[in-house]
């Protein structure tokens, strides 16, 4: 070994370099620190070497300190202390010193050949804490392949017994090591087990391992990619960046003269919003008809909240991709940059050791999410998915649109909901215009705990209805008898500016075919997000023009979408849908009649030629077609959404546990969880309806930038993955594979497949393979 190396070891760090000609066969002709965690390749030919017992004291500190924030610390230190306890294993150190030198991914389990390390820490774990060690044995024996199944594997993956029983006669030659006594015999944990649901538990411990193992991998192997974490200013310059921002926007509204009505009412509801922000930490509903300003007063809220009882962060959860991206939008130029906006349509299914570095963490202050990417996190076993969670202690979570919320998992859902918010010290905050109906519910052979206790911001929903309605509501005598699109067309062609919202793609599409020309405009999720950000703003642009403009658009342009027409026709759907559609319509209220007076935009419900595709969606349109035909004067009042939701949840009974997850980690006295099956089954989106594609659509530098790294054998790295974001597009897995097999799109990289015909992109309605299965989808909820 040279001198160079000698004084690296010396110095302390855990690390040192060692040319390919010195590299030793075995640990034992090693001297100093003679156990190798990783190992990096240098452009002169050596290998620069991370320490297994060094690694594991920094990740032990790293993990206790993310669990200290809802007390486990004393458990993710031995986690962290024990995750690489088989890396001192001999096997481990012949291989990763093995043929031609170290192979910087060595580290990573369930590849032919690698040795499993982690399962060696699980064995140690269960022998000296006995049924206690189970807590750990998961996290630690799950830190590479992600949490397993105790046993009864439904997906054909190495159960827990099964890895425990088949290396347990490997720990001998492990423990005969030469390991310091503060690594293999550290002081056990003493803390008691918090209450909540234990699987959630060893889901938050195996995250704070988890995420603790990657940035310390991530610090030794790419430094540079590490130093883009984590900087962002702290909470209480944000809020006073809100402020001054919302201090500058009133001023800009009072000087155009006295407040309009809608305006009061939103000023109403941002007072009422940091007025209750110093409530005690819990379960808050802000329920505010569309229009009312909630996205900038929940905001509010939650940066108050979080700055009176000390939160961590905030986290906004939103059902579309294309609201992530306008909230975002609204957020930065609120605050700046300081929004981390994360989706789930990149992330492969495969893991790779970049992949698993390239992965969010959610170390942000303000982090905008999706419903997918959060819900199923929370229910993940996958390392990428779940390493986020435990950011989520003592945070803010608002949950925007939650009228969304998945009836098929509204039970396992509200039940994570339960425990994050009385465990570990989440503030959620339900926001919407139309409350779901979350309460308690018995039926003859089941019962529903729903939430309790959940306190409303703006308590009088029928008066703040009452003084936001802006609308008139035209529902059609006959709701059975369709209206074809060619006719739909003739009829709204005459309109200066008007949205009509369908159900389906294929729908939209067609009625697009028969709109006048100049002035038609298409909204899909067949469109990438900065397409769908440039038509919105050609679409503002005519709205405030007066040019003519006839807008057809799937559903996802209804929730939270800033919008204003004075004429809004809608496919008969769910209650939920039709006001969201309504709020889209004289949303600032600035509609007169001839004389001067207000006038309420006009809603149109029509029936369409096809339904609703099935599943929610076509469960909704027939609980919405009951609730209309019983001909209520206000359709759209609270009372008939509480009516509703009720109807449209309490119906199905027993299957808001629809695909069984609470069984599945049911822990019992022996803590048999079956961590594997239950994330496989919590699929808000099904393997069946969308695999992500990245599109053609003005990213010529961003598809040569890919190519490049693709050449010199890189992937693409954490801020380029957010850049390729906004160009991607969902596609059905058979639609997938058929244009995989013809060559009409490529895998460049895990997870990012990229179009490769140039004419499979269509400038103005998107990506467009002939496949019916790509166009008869619903745009209901996105990655």
């Amino acid at each position: 070994m040279t001198d160079a190396s000698e004084g690296a070891l010396a110095s302390g760090t855990g690390a040192h370099s060692i040319s390919r000609a010195e590299m030793p066969p075995t640990s034992a002709e090693l001297p100093g620190r003679r156990y190798v965690a990783h190992a990096r390749a240098e452009a002169d030919g050596t290998f620069r070497v991370d320490d297994v017992e060094e690694h594991l004291r920094r990740v032990a500190d790293l993990a206790a300190g993310f669990a200290d924030a809802f007390g486990g610390g004393d458990w993710a230190r031995v986690a962290g202390l024990w995750h690489d306890l088989g890396k001192f294993h001999p096997a481990f150190q012949a291989y990763i010193r093995r043929a031609t030198g170290y192979d910087p991914a060595a580290h990573v389990e369930g590849v032919p050949g690698r040795v499993d390390h982690s399962t060696l820490g699980a064995v140690h774990a269960l022998d000296v804490l006995g049924e206690l060690g189970r807590f750990l044995a998961y996290v630690v024996a799950g830190h590479h392949t992600g949490l397993p199944d105790y046993e009864r594997a439904e997906e054909g993956n190495a159960t827990l017994t099964q890895r425990v029983e088949a290396n347990r006669h490997r720990l001998p030659a492990v423990l005969a090591e030469a390991i310091p006594p503060d690594v293999k015999s550290p002081p056990l944990p003493t803390s008691g087990f918090p209450g909540g649901s234990p699987a959630l538990w060893i889901r938050m411990l195996f995250s704070a391992l988890v995420d603790a193992d990657f940035l310390d991998t991530e610090r030794f192997m790419d430094a540079g990619r590490g130093a883009e974490r984590g900087a962002y200013p702290p909470l209480s310059e944000i809020h006073a960046r809100f402020d001054a921002h919302m201090e500058a926007k009133a001023a800009e509204v009072l000087a155009k003269g006295p407040l309009s009505p809608v305006n009061r009412v939103r000023a109403e509801v941002l007072r009422r919003c940091r007025e209750r922000a110093a409530e005690a930490p819990g379960l808050h509903s802000l329920t505010v008809p569309t229009g009312g300003g909630k996205t900038l007063s929940s905001l509010a809220w939650a940066l108050e909240h979080a700055r009176i009882h000390g939160k961590r962060r905030i986290v906004y959860v939103i059902p579309f991709t294309s609201i992530v991206e306008q909230t975002a939008d609204v957020f930065r130029r609120a605050l700046g940059d300081v929004v981390v906006e994360h989706h789930s349509n990149l992330e492969p299914e495969r893991e790779t050791p970049r992949s698993r570095l390239a992965s969010e963490n959610w170390d942000a202050p303000l982090v905008v999410t999706t419903g997918v990417q959060f819900w199923e996190s929370l229910f993940a076993a996958r390392t990428s998915r779940a390493r986020k969670l435990h950011n989520l202690a003592n945070s803010v979570v608002v949950l925007d649109e939650a009228q969304t919320l998945p009836p098929d998992f509204l039970h396992p859902v509200l039940d994570v909901v339960c425990d994050l918010s009385t465990v570990y010290g989440v503030s959620f905050l339900f926001c919407t215009a139309t409350q779901p109906a979350l309460g308690e519910r018995k039926g003859f052979d089941w019962k529903f705990p729903g939430l309790a206790g959940v306190r409303e911001i703006v308590p009088d929903a029928d008066a703040l209805h009452d003084a936001l309605r802006r609308v008139e509501l035209t529902v059609p005598a006959d709701l059975v008898t369709p209206v074809e699109y060619r006719e739909l067309a003739r009829e709204i062609a005459p309109e200066r500016a008007v949205l009509c919202i369908v159900n389906r793609r294929d729908d939209a599409r067609e009625l697009y075919g028969h709109l006048p020309e100049e002035s038609r405009v298409h909204l899909s999720a067949l469109m990438c997000g900065k397409h769908r950000s440039r038509t919105l703003r050609r679409i503002r642009k005519a709205l405030k023009s007066g040019r003519r403009i006839h807008v057809v658009s799937t559903q996802l342009v209804e929730a939270g979408v800033d919008l204003d027409f004075p004429v809004v026709y809608r496919a008969l759907a769910g209650l939920d849908s039709i006001a969201q559609a309504a709020g889209r319509c004289n949303r600032e209220g600035d509609l007169k009649d001839e004389r001067g007076n207000p006038a309420p935009g006009r809603v149109v419900v029509f029936v369409p030629p096809r339904r609703a595709p099935a599943g929610l969606l076509r469960i909704a349109e027939r609980v919405g077609r009951r609730s209309l035909e019983a001909r209520h004067a206000d359709p759209l009042s609270p009372e008939r959404f509480r009516a509703y939701f009720e109807e449209l949840y309490w119906m199905q009974g027993d299957r808001l546990d629809r695909h069984g997850i609470l069984p599945l980690l049911d822990h019992g006295r022996e803590l048999k969880i079956r961590f594997r099956s239950a994330a496989e089954k919590f699929r808000l989106i099904d393997d069946d309806v969308q695999l992500p594609v990245l599109v053609r659509h003005r990213n010529h530098d961003l598809i040569r930038r890919l190519a490049a790294l693709r050449a010199g054998g890189w992937e693409p790295d954490l801020p380029t993955r957010r850049e390729l974001q906004r160009f991607v597009v969902g596609i059905p897995r058979r639609v997938h594979a058929g244009m995989a097999a013809s060559g009409e799109i490529e895998e460049w990289f895990p997870g990012v497949w990229v179009q490769i015909a140039s004419d499979a992109y269509h400038p103005h309605v998107g990506f467009g393979p002939g496949d019916p299965a790509l166009h008869g989808a619903a745009d209901v909820i996105t990655s």
